[in-house]
């Protein structure tokens, strides 16, 4: 079994900072990356971080996303594909690979921030528990 890997690094000044855009294609995955540089990196800087941290970036990070069940309803099935409408088309593949990364991150830090809410939550009831059942022994 032979899988074909191809990358590509393209860097460019978005107006504020240099940016690195790595494009990377395995066994017909695509997937991409984007590195801030800051201020414009030497030939010498770009082959370092190329050799050092190439093997570090996260081109798919998590597998994709189901796709969602189609609404019986169709008035939500008629809202869906209006919203839809209205949003931005992305133009290129590597945009839409980084806008489908960071909509990944936003889930998964939100996930996060909920299940801290709901320890915390847990932590405060048990502490609550322990006080009254304190008080009912007569401490």
């Amino acid at each position: 079994m032979q899988i074909s890997v191809s990358s590509t690094l393209t860097v460019y000044h978005d107006g504020q900072f240099w940016v690195g855009l790595a494009e990377h294609v395995e066994g017909g995955r695509y997937g991409v990356a984007r590195i801030v540089f800051g201020a414009e990196p030497s030939d010498e800087e770009i082959l370092r971080f190329v050799v050092g941290e190439w093997a570090r970036l996260a081109f798919f990070g998590d597998e994709p996303a189901e796709a969602s069940k189609p609404a019986r309803n169709p008035k939500r099935r008629a809202r869906e594909a209006a919203k839809a409408l209205k949003r931005p088309a992305m133009g290129t593949k590597a945009q839409q690979a980084l806008a489908a990364q960071r909509e990944a991150i936003k889930q998964g830090s939100a996930h996060a921030r909920s299940r801290c809410r709901a320890e915390e939550a847990e932590a405060r009831f048990e502490q609550r528990r322990l006080k009254r059942k304190q008080k009912h022994r007569g401490h």
